[in-house]
């Protein structure tokens, strides 16, 4: 894809507009609002120094509880990373603003490869930032371990193991445990789905989204349903901790950057879009996280260090649907799981 890149006066210009907001008594403060360690803090930094602005992070742990939260009422962010099948169903519901291109000229870098499989291909209301994998982890301690679900049968390891507080992927990784699709909606497989997670439940210490990550690290847990990104992290600080994609299959996540409809800043909040695409800010992440680039085109030219996986770790994982109305029975079937001794 032919790269475009902003006029120098017009960068300046723009960065000045900002900068002559932030001359006064007080800032102007982008709110965004994402998932917690998912974003590289020197680039966020470097955002704040050139539009004179303030970033105020809030963070969210699911898809779902993002989602309901705006559905109740509310208001004042300005850019928000939801999952693909989430924007998809945002978007159908009028809940997300329509992009202005002429302001994200750094979208001329993202791969083809993803918008080929995403659900706004023309990126009308959303641009691409990321794409995870859900993976299992665990350390020395766990002892033989296969890569697979069935780890959550072993009675050895009870109350040393914890499962994601996300519907989607737990049902989805019981159901691609069970042979099915974990986008199924069919009631004999949820049902069954259902039966499997019970099973699991009996082991493991919690449903968990945040602590399962120092829980690993510090060695109380030994096995984990984790994010791919998250899991890496963990890593970092413990080199003994082994992350496997598997075997069944697993969840591929594309998040996405939007902007909601009433968003009250929404030029700062495209100025930061296309701050995190220009190649140079994007190859920071890269070498933050230490994901592989399915995102930019031109990143790799920038970036220091290798991914800790590559394509290959991705061939059985499967993009999550929107669900629509059926995620209703998702959540009926959550609740059964979750709440039910």
């Amino acid at each position: 894809m032919k790269k475009f890149s902003l006029p120098v006066f017009s960068a300046l210009a723009f960065a000045a507009a900002f900068a002559l907001v932030g001359c006064g008594p007080k800032k102007p403060v982008l709110h965004v609002y994402t998932w917690s360690d998912y974003m590289a803090p020197s680039v966020v930094k470097e955002f704040e120094r050139k539009f004179a602005c303030k970033v105020q992070m809030n963070y969210f742990d699911s898809n779902e509880a993002m989602y309901a939260k705006f559905k109740n009422g509310a208001r004042g962010y300005d850019v928000i990373f939801p999952s693909s099948y989430m924007v998809k169903l945002m978007d159908e519901q009028g809940m997300l603003r329509k992009l202005d291109k002429s302001l994200l000229p750094n979208i001329a870098n993202v791969d083809e490869r993803y918008l080929s499989l995403a659900f706004d291909k023309q990126m009308d209301h959303s641009v691409p930032y990321m794409i995870t994998v859900t993976c299992l982890a665990y350390t020395p301690a766990a002892g033989d371990v296969a890569a697979n679900y069935s780890q959550f049968d072993r009675a050895d390891l009870k109350g040393r193991m914890t499962l994601l507080n996300d519907l989607r992927e737990v049902i989805g990784a019981a159901l691609k445990h069970n042979g099915h699709s974990l986008n199924s909606v069919d009631d004999a497989e949820l049902a069954e789905a259902k039966e499997t997670i019970l099973g699991w439940k009996k082991n493991i210490a919690t449903f968990e989204n945040e602590q399962y990550k120092i829980g690993l690290a510090s060695g109380e847990f030994l096995l984990v349903q984790g994010y791919s990104g998250d899991l890496m992290q963990v890593q970092e600080e413990n080199g003994d901790i082994e992350i496997v994609v598997p075997d069944e299959g697993t969840a591929l996540s594309f998040d996405d950057m939007v902007i909601p409809a009433d968003a009250p800043n929404p030029e700062l909040a495209h100025a930061f879009i296309n701050f995190i695409q220009e190649p140079r800010n994007y190859a920071k992440f890269l070498d933050y996280f230490q994901f592989p680039n399915y995102v930019n085109t031109e990143a790799d030219k920038f970036r220091t260090t290798k991914p800790l996986y590559d394509a290959r770790a991705m061939e059985n994982c499967t993009l999550k649907n929107d669900l629509g109305e059926n995620l209703e029975k998702f959540n009926e079937y959550w609740e059964k799981v979750r709440f039910v001794d």
